[in-house]
């Protein structure tokens, strides 16, 4: 059953409960716990917690720019110098279950903002072993469906 975390609630029970039939145990080990505390520590530049979160052979991969990083030293350090200035993420929405997670954040960065959508794979030992992340570009939708939906 999934899990969702929502900033300000923390997890919560998808609509059928499946939360509040999990012993303490099994919610510690769900990966939507691991991938907030990977983005909290991402936030805090806390590259000691934060690569501590990840497998020692992890896996990272950008398909909009081909990048690929592979093993936790490599991946610390594209995150510690591949991202200099006053950069900050706040997370939207994660959503797990089992060993899997996805996160939506918002990156925020002299002034502007880039929602960036993240899929995570936890091994055996509970880390994060494989990172698949897609920061999507916003576009202005066709003319033709102008009466078809809303804008926000």
């Amino acid at each position: 059953m999934p899990v969702l975390w929502f900033p300000g609630a923390g997890l919560v029970s998808d609509p059928v409960g499946s939360l509040s039939r999990m012993s303490s145990t099994d919610q510690a080990r769900d990966a939507g716990r691991t991938v907030a505390e990977y983005w909290a520590a991402a936030e805090s530049r806390d590259w000691a917690a934060f690569g501590a979160l990840v497998a020692e052979d992890v896996v990272y991969e950008a398909p909009q720019s081909r990048e690929r990083v592979s093993g936790r030293e490599a991946y610390i350090r594209f995150n510690a110098e591949g991202f200099p200035g006053g950069w900050h993420l706040a997370v939207q929405r994660i959503v797990s279950q089992g060993q899997t997670a996805v996160s939506m954040i918002e990156f925020t960065e002299e002034g502007t903002s880039q929602t960036g959508l993240c899929f995570f794979d936890l091994d055996g030992d509970g880390r994060i072993a494989r990172i698949t992340d897609f920061w999507p570009e916003p576009y202005e939708p066709p003319a033709g469906r102008a009466h078809l939906a809303g804008r926000y």
